[in-house]
């Protein structure tokens, strides 16, 4: 197979970009589009690179109908009148499997298996960086409803350990009877640390909602010793612990995430080697 050179790839990937399509949010391409992209003459060849790629879709484990639409839609005739035809609605990933499973000396073929390679793990690229955002940004809400609830604790109980306290004992209710020491072991945070920093997304919002409503109830109920406020946290986090139970998630079951000090590093250090865009020049 010869190569292609730099006005063959503008051409290729001028056409597959020209030809994507939204589905409710999520770029799709129609398998007869691509069956042209791609170089197949015949809609019934097509049709078993479709099917290889459907099977390789289900061994992985993914949902075949989140990935193959199938659809159908009007084509004009020559005539004038029109023609309903059957298609299928392909998401990048499905395309890039199709790719995979065409005829491998075919240059469009080639294209568009590195095209849909590059384009899906840029997209896993972007949905890891917004789900480290999310979790950085639930941390910070975390500790905001940390500050608030241990400041009104010391305004009605003036003791600057309570809140330690109280915080500890709604860990224990959260994590199912294990204490946040043992948390900590088991998840292999350094004791200087706090536990929040390598929990993950869920958990966080979890803890953060617990606290959002102990300072809403201690302020409804102007409560005002250790051992109201202590037992209406626990009863928050046991509740919430619940409603997870139910959903099949175990707190104490998940495993740790990643430092969240040295995600927020390494996510600086990203954007530092980002380009930027041409400097302004200055007005005179």
């Amino acid at each position: 197979m010869r190569s292609m050179d730099r006005s063959e790839i503008a051409r290729l990937l001028h056409a597959f970009e020209g030809l994507v399509r939204q589905a409710e949010g999520v770029e799709c391409w129609f398998a007869r589009d691509l069956q042209v992209l791609l170089g197949y003459g015949r809609w019934e060849n097509f049709l078993s690179v479709l099917e290889r790629a459907r099977k390789a879709c289900e061994s992985s484990g993914l949902a075949l109908r989140d990935h193959f639409r199938d659809v159908t839609k009007m084509v004009a005739l020559g005539s004038g009148a029109e023609r309903q035809i059957e298609d299928v609605l392909l998401t990048r990933y499905a395309c890039y499997l199709v790719a995979q499973n065409g005829d491998p000396r075919k240059l469009e073929i080639a294209f568009a298996q590195s095209y849909f390679a590059v384009q899906t793990r840029k997209q896993e690229l972007i949905e890891a960086r917004l789900a480290a955002h999310e979790r950085l940004r639930a941390r910070t809400h975390l500790a905001a409803s940390e500050r608030e609830l241990s400041g009104l604790l010391f305004e009605r109980l003036r003791d600057q350990d309570s809140f330690a306290r109280i915080r500890s004992s709604g860990d224990e209710a959260l994590f199912g009877g294990r204490s946040t020491r043992h948390m900590k072991k088991r998840l292999g945070v350094p004791a200087s640390r706090p536990l929040a920093d390598f929990l993950p997304t869920i958990t966080i919002k979890t803890k953060d909602l617990a606290n959002e409503m102990t300072t809403y109830h201690v302020r409804e109920r102007d409560l005002r010793s250790e051992t109201g406020i202590t037992a209406q946290h626990v009863g928050n986090n046991r509740e919430l612990r619940g409603a997870l139970a139910k959903r099949g998630i175990r707190p104490e079951d998940l495993p740790a995430a990643e430092d969240a000090k040295k995600l927020e590093r390494r996510l600086r250090t990203e954007e530092r080697r980002l380009p930027r865009g041409p400097a302004r020049r200055k007005k005179r």
